[in-house]
């Protein structure tokens, strides 16, 4: 199945008092009862680049037979060190940022 995405965007927000890290974007899935989310992967290496799994969960209820786009975010809150993300599905790379957005 290939899974297709756009504007994916990460970003550390160092605003005193709202400090989080977050990475969003766009996931076209095959109707509108999919659901894609972002999970944090237990696998971790030891840089400060972020592994996230995409995950497309499909609800039992009747929904719109036709492709879709979805926002999709992962969020964390607390100061971020993060440099980059790979966004696995199905453990193969679906999209790595390497620049990530800093606000102050």
């Amino acid at each position: 199945m290939s899974i297709k995405t756009k504007n994916w965007t990460a970003q550390i927000d160092r605003m005193p008092h709202a400090q989080s890290f977050r990475t969003f974007g766009i996931v076209t899935v095959a109707n509108s009862g999919v659901t894609p989310t972002l999970v944090k992967t237990e696998q971790q290496d030891k840089s400060y680049d972020l592994r996230l799994e995409l995950k497309l969960e499909t609800s039992s209820e009747v929904a719109l037979q036709v492709e879709t786009d979805k926002f999709v975010e992962y969020k964390e809150l607390g100061d971020s060190q993060v440099t980059g993300v790979s966004i696995f599905y199905k453990d193969k790379l679906l999209h790595r940022i390497d620049k990530v957005l800093i606000t102050h």
